[in-house]
């Protein structure tokens, strides 16, 4: 009798054991991700706050136009967070103001990386003159203190609404994440598959965008958050120093007129530490997912 091969009682299982190997791929970086404690709370305490944001409006008691109103109240059952000095309900105004905080930190965090990601890349990749032009800007920005330089330049603005504030922002916060893109750059440069696609005869665009930012993906994110939540606290302390625009609804300007009312001395704490607390929330979910982000990225963080 010849043999067979192909045993029907043994070839099949080794063929699917073989496929299996073959589909099998590694965890992709949001699973990944999602599997860190720490970043499991961030993620969790974030979408919180853009629950708030987004359906906030939708489930606020009342109307931001309301203010018939008893003025000055402590928190009471009808106002859960008490009344303004002009009798506005606190609790509505933290639920619209959720929107306003987070669209500002967000949109000047995206402007902040986007320039710190060219600025970053180009001194990084090209070096020579380039970099030692961009980095003498660089540690021009970063060795004026920021928050006196928002207020100088917030100053000589004629309006203060939304765009203007992100612009300030913009301007002034940059400086750190495009050093530290810079660097990461330095090594990147060095790697092999990036001087094979150098000698290959790839455009440096493709390089940078195809072959190393893919790899530097955990760090910009990293830097992303990081210029959100800088962005947020700015606003805030524009907002707080009047150099905002005290008719539009945020978390900042809930502390500024809660602070020009002597919310404190008048009872009405709920005022000024509801807000408070909401950015210092929304600071530290950020803070959480970007140590979530560190293990990910370096393996000899990661949670046993």
């Amino acid at each position: 009798m010849l043999w067979n091969p192909l045993k029907p009682s043994v070839t099949p299982i080794r063929l699917q054991s073989d496929r299996e190997d073959t589909l099998r791929k590694p965890p992709n970086f949001f699973v990944l991700l999602w599997s860190n404690r720490k970043a499991r709370i961030g993620i969790t305490m974030l979408f919180f706050f853009f629950a708030m944001a987004v359906f906030g409006p939708l489930v606020a008691p009342y109307s931001l136009s309301d203010t018939d109103f008893a003025t000055s109240q402590p928190p009471t059952l009808a106002h859960w967070l008490g009344t303004t000095q002009s009798g506005q309900d606190v609790l509505t105004q933290l639920l619209y103001g959720a929107r306003v905080s987070l669209f500002v930190g967000f949109v000047a965090g995206a402007l902040v990386i986007v320039i710190a990601m060219f600025i970053g890349f180009v001194a990084g990749y090209f070096r020579g003159w380039v970099d030692d032009l961009l980095s003498l800007l660089m540690n021009i920005v970063l060795v004026l203190p920021g928050l006196p330089l928002m207020i100088l330049i917030a100053a000589y603005i004629p309006s203060h609404g939304i765009g203007e504030i992100i612009l300030v922002m913009s301007i002034t916060g940059w400086a750190f994440g495009g050093r530290t893109l810079r660097a990461q750059m330095f090594t990147m440069v060095q790697q092999d598959y990036v001087i094979a696609a150098k000698f290959a005869g790839e455009k440096s665009l493709w390089i940078i965008f195809r072959e190393i930012v893919p790899n530097m993906l955990s760090y910009i994110i990293a830097n992303f958050f990081g210029a959100v939540i800088g962005a947020v606290l700015a606003e805030a302390g524009l907002e707080f120093l009047g150099l905002g625009n005290p008719s539009i609804t945020s978390w900042g300007t809930m502390i500024y007129w809660a602070q020009s009312s002597d919310a404190m001395l008048s009872g009405q704490w709920a005022w000024i530490l509801a807000p408070g607390l909401c950015i210092a929330g929304l600071a530290a979910s950020l803070t959480f997912i970007n140590f979530g982000i560190d293990a990910v990225a370096n393996p000899r963080l990661q949670e046993e």
